[in-house]
Order: structure tokens, then C-alpha cells, then sequence
């Protein structure tokens, strides 16, 4: 089981909390036979005479000093209720102390191997499941499944053991009453089992509303720039206000479940203690019991009483429980990425051959690239053009292995390695990607910048800036390198988050360098700068370069044209000028402006 796994490392100290829980529960229940024997014994001569107090007690009380001793000192019964208090509450403490360490291990547990084991899912797994979905699992669900384990399942084992020490008693005391009392146990169980069901479909509905609402409010923020510049505040805000409307009514209709289900159970269980009470007060006046006896009865069933209510609700909380354990098992057990068996870590710095590549993203649809197969030369500089859709991007994620190529829809080789029998740390690590849209993190810019580098100073972190043509923009900057860059990357503009990531790609000096469509935000002179400053110090790296502009590929050594997912054209900048292509009339539209 799941919780198992999370428990590891803290199972022991759950199990130490769950002993103090126990003895707790033992010095609770005490208390009213001290009074009950008190008065029976000490200040009533009924009980001795009639022998009903248990052999183990009299002894007790004989070494104290006697009944008569007892009732002539009565501090000394007062000191032994106070003792059993005071050791109750030290118990107690330690119950609590233990309870907490324990719960906040298992939860920094759960929280660790949820993040562990999203960063190593499949770049799909992550294409498919909201962001804000995901943060709410490890939230909300994760503080639902705590709160469970911690206080809701610890509550149960002390429930169990207190309810059957309160019935024990009870039966010493009179059978009769008892079996009153224990008729209403299975009704609170039979009707919180029926809830239960109806509790646990709603909290489903509301934790998944929860995950929508949460991922709206995300895009929203991150998403700021764009709903202020087409001035979409009023849709944006009906749309969130719709979805908030929904969640609140999904949790209004379990509130009302829930309103039904705590009523009845406090119903019930009142009517239990006023039957007990009425009960046990015709009995103790027709002698059937005595005063003691009926004092620590009531006691012991009001003692009874909240813990079967707790069962209860405990039954009904485990209905969210439940909810919360499905939604992280379903992250859990999502497979993570695995390489081959016996996987390699080859020389990266060989061709790169792409051999009958297809792809689709999803059963039904139509397939991004067909049949696709080229070579790029090693320590070659290479483009790739073609419309929206075409492809492009999806074969430079296939190489990285981003997107999985499924069985029987080609083969990608760097030398004469199968990238699928490549570590995937060794590829990634030597597959320099610089995407369009390029993430940065909150921080200065030369923590963005050196980011994937090894322990960089600043000298390496300035040469890569240099490469990017950023340097001398950062240091335009008031504070410069040290620059404060926001979430996203907000504070920056297109073109100079772009050249951050070329930099930050630069700093792991890859012998593979991609660049998809990584220069569109910057203006056409600074687009010349980088390639130059990249032809002189790529060294013997193999450089692609995605783009839609002419004038960024046309130096490149060979350029592979695509259209509608299929190779359309190969060959270098005069070659495919010379055929009447696709590559020809973009050139001509390109360069009618200039």
C-alpha cells in the first residue's frame, strides 16, 4: 500500500505514539473506578459487605491503610485521582510530541518522493496533466492524507481500544445497561457507513473542481502579460468566477451531506446518553446498582459516547481520505522514464541520422512527421525550415528523447547508437535545447545564466552572455548581472529571454546545440552577431537551428526544408535556391522587403 511506502522512517514513531495512545486510554478509564470504589467502599459499607469490589482492588486498598483509614483520609484517594491525572497528561504530551514528529517526517517524506518522482516522468505525462492539478495533489491531497494518518487513523486505534476498555468496565458494573448502550454502537456504524459512500463521491468531485480552479487561477498569473495586453480582465475574471461558482456548489451539496450525516450522529448519540442516564437512575433506585456503580457507568458511557461518534466521522473522513490516496497513487504509479537495459553513454560528438521517423501525438490523430529520414554531419551547422506544424520542434524533442518514439515508427541514431539505448542523463546532458519560449527562474540573472553550468564564476558566466549578445545589455542594467529576473522571466523582454537561454545553454558546452526558432524575438542585426559569435566558438559542436527566417539559416552548411510533416527539400543555400521549391519562393517573399 502506498501509505506503507510514505511511512518509512517514521512507522516506528507512529508506533511509540500509538502506545502512549493506549496507555492514555488505560489511565482515562481509572478514574471513575477510584471514585466509584470510594464511595461504595470507603464511604458506603454496601459494596464490601456485598463483595462486589474485585479481589485486586481490596488488596490495594488494605495496603493504603483500610477502608476505614480511606474514608477517615480522603486526600489520599483525592492525590491518587490527582497522580493518575498528572501521569495521564505527561502521556498525553508524549502522545502528541511523538504523533507530530511523526506526521511531519511522513509528510517531508511524501512531499520528497512526489517531487522525485514527477521530475522523472515523461515530458508527455506532463503535457497531459494540469500544472495546477498537480500542485493541488501535492497540497491539498497531501495535507488530507496527513491529516488521516496522523490524527484520523491514530483516532481510530484509540477509538477501538477505548470503546472496548469502556465495555469491559461497564459489563463489571451491570450487563443489563451495557447492552443498552451497545445497541446503539452498530446503528452510528451501519448509518456512517451509508454516508460514507455519498461523502467520498462528493469530495471526488470537489478535489477534481479544485484541481480546475486552481489551474485557471495558474494560467491566469502566469499569464498576466497577455490577458492585460488584449484586455480579456472581464472574461477571464467570469470564467474564474463560473468555475469558483461550480466548486462552491459542489461544496455546499457535500456541506449538507455532511450537515445531515453530524446531526443525526449527534441525535443519536444523545439519545444513547439520556436512555443510559434515565436507565441507570430507575436501577440505582430499586438497589439494582449502587450509587458508585451508577456514577462510573454514566461515566463510562460518556466516555463511550464520543468515541463512537468519532467512529463515525472517522469512517466519513476516511471517505476523503480515500479520494486523496487515489489521486496520489495515480502520480505514483505513473511510469517514470527507464532507460535500456545495459544503456550506454557513447561519444556524443557523431552524425545524427534520422531513419523513417513518424509520429502522432495521440491514437486518432494525424502524424506530426512521416517517414522522415536525413543525416547531419557532425560538426556541422545545420537549419531547418518549414511552415507552422511542419514538424520541426516535434524532431528535435523526439532527439532528446523528450517524446518516446513508439515501436515501428523509425529509428534516431547518433554514430551507430540508438538514442534508445542511450542514458537519458548522458543525452540530455549533451543535447544543448534552447526552446522559443524559453523558462526562466526567479532569481539574478547570473544564477539563470550559470544554472547549467558546474559551479561557474563569473568570467565563464560573461563569455557565454558574450556569445548570446547580452553582455553588454546586462551590464546597461543598474544592478547588472545581479539583476533581479522574475517569475517567468516577466521583467525581461522576448528577445533578451531568449538570448538568456542561449547563454545558459552555452554554459554546459554541448557538443549538440539546438536552436529552436530561438533568435524569432531578436531583431535581425543581433540574430548576425550570435551566429557569428557562435561559428567561432561552437569548435567542433553540431549546431541546429531551427527557424522561419531566411537570413538566420541561410549560412548554415545544409538545411533540410520541411512541409506538412514530410523532408520536401535538402541541400545548402544556393543549391536550393537553384530549384523551384518551397525554399526558393520564401526566400523571395523574405526578401522583396529588403
Amino acid at each position: 500500500m502506498i501509505i506503507l511506502y510514505f511511512l518509512e522512517g517514521s512507522l516506528l514513531i507512529f508506533l511509540i505514539s500509538v502506545i502512549f495512545s493506549v496507555i492514555v486510554t488505560f489511565l482515562d478509564m481509572i478514574g471513575p473506578k477510584i471514585i466509584q470504589y470510594t464511595i461504595d467502599f470507603c464511604i458506603a459499607d454496601t459494596a464490601l459487605n456485598e463483595g462486589s469490589v474485585p479481589a485486586y482492588m481490596e488488596r490495594l486498598i488494605e495496603k493504603a491503610g483500610g477502608r476505614v483509614f480511606l474514608k477517615e483520609n480522603l486526600v489520599y484517594v483525592a492525590a491518587a485521582v490527582i497522580t493518575v491525572a498528572l501521569l495521564a497528561a505527561l502521556c498525553r504530551y508524549l502522545l502528541k510530541l511523538t504523533n507530530s514528529i511523526a506526521a511531519e517526517r511522513f509528510v517531508r517524506r511524501m512531499r520528497d518522493k512526489l517531487f522525485e518522482h514527477i521530475m522523472e516522468l515523461p515530458f508527455s505525462w506532463h503535457s497531459e496533466n494540469h500544472t495546477g492539478d498537480i500542485i493541488q495533489r501535492c497540497t491539498s491531497d497531501v495535507d488530507t492524507i496527513k491529516m488521516f494518518v496522523s490524527e484520523q487513523l491514530h483516532s481510530l486505534v484509540r477509538t477501538v481500544i477505548r470503546i472496548v476498555v469502556a465495555v469491559y468496565f461497564m459489563i463489571g458494573i451491570n450487563k443489563t445497561m451495557t447492552l443498552i448502550s451497545a445497541v446503539f454502537i452498530p446503528v452510528i456504524v451501519l448509518y456512517s457507513c451509508f454516508f460514507h459512500n455519498k461523502i467520498r463521491v462528493g469530495f471526488e468531485q470537489a478535489d477534481s473542481e479544485e484541481g480546475r480552479l486552481s489551474s485557471t487561477a495558474q494560467e491566469n498569473l502566469t499569464g498576466v502579460r497577455v490577458v492585460r495586453a488584449f484586455g480579456r480582465e472581464k472574461y477571464e475574471r467570469d470564467r474564474f468566477e463560473k468555475q469558483n461558482s461550480h466548486y462552491t456548489d459542489l461544496w455546499i451539496r457535500l456541506i449538507k451531506i455532511l450537515a445531515a450525516f453530524w446531526a443525526s450522529n449527534d441525535l443519536i448519540s444523545g439519545l444513547q446518553v439520556m436512555i443510559i442516564t434515565v436507565v441507570g437512575a430507575v436501577f440505582c433506585v430499586k438497589d439494582t446498582i449502587t450509587v458508585g456503580e451508577y456514577i462510573a457507568f454514566v461515566s463510562y458511557n460518556a466516555m463511550l459516547t464520543w468515541p463512537v461518534r468519532a467512529l463515525g466521522r472517522i469512517i466519513s473522513e476516511m471517505s476523503k481520505a480515500r479520494v486523496s490516496i487515489d489521486r496520489i497513487a495515480y502520480i505514483m504509479n505513473s511510469e517514470v522514464e527507464k532507460d535500456a537495459e545495459n544503456a550506454v553513454e557513447p561519444d556524443m560528438n557523431r552524425d545524427i541520422r534520422f531513419e523513417n521517423v513518424s509520429y502522432r501525438y495521440d491514437e486518432g490523430l494525424s502524424e506530426v512527421v512521416e517517414n522522415v529520414s536525413f543525416t547531419i554531419k557532425a560538426g556541422t551547422t545545420v537549419g531547418i525550415l518549414g511552415g507552422t506544424g511542419s514538424g520541426k520542434s516535434t524532431l528535435m524533442y523526439l532527439l532528446d528523447r523528450l517524446y518516446k518514439l513508439p515501436e515501428g515508427c523509425g529509428k534516431i541514431y547518433i554514430g551507430d547508437t540508438d538514442i534508445a539505448d542511450i542514458k537519458a542523463s548522458h543525452l540530455r546532458k549533451n543535447i544543448g535545447l534552447v526552446l522559443q519560449e524559453p523558462f526562466l527562474f526567479s532569481g539574478t540573472l547570473s544564477e539563470n545564466i550559470g544554472i547549467a553550468g558546474n559551479n561557474p564564476n563569473m568570467k565563464e558566466i560573461r563569455e557565454a552572455a558574450k556569445i548570446a549578445a547580452l553582455d553588454d545589455t546586462i551590464l546597461s542594467f543598474n544592478k547588472g548581472y545581479d539583476t533581479y529576473v522574475g517569475e517567468r522571466g516577466v521583467t525581461l523582454s522576448g528577445g533578451q529571454k531568449q538570448r538568456t537561454a542561449i547563454a545558459q545553454m552555452l554554459m554546459s558546452k554541448p557538443p549538440i546545440m539546438v536552436f529552436d526558432d530561438s533568435l524569432s524575438a531578436v531583431d535581425t542585426e543581433t540574430d548576425m552577431k550570435i551566429r557569428k559569435a557562435l561559428s567561432e566558438n561552437a569548435g567542433n559542436s553540431t549546431v541546429i537551428i531551427i527557424s522561419h527566417r531566411i537570413t538566420t539559416l541561410m549560412h548554415a552548411d545544409n538545411i533540410i526544408v520541411l512541409d506538412k510533416g514530410r523532408v520536401a527539400q535538402i541541400g545548402n543555400h544556393d543549391k536550393l535556391l537553384e530549384q523551384d521549391g518551397i525554399y526558393k519562393k520564401i526566400y523571395d517573399i523574405q526578401m522583396q522587403g529588403i
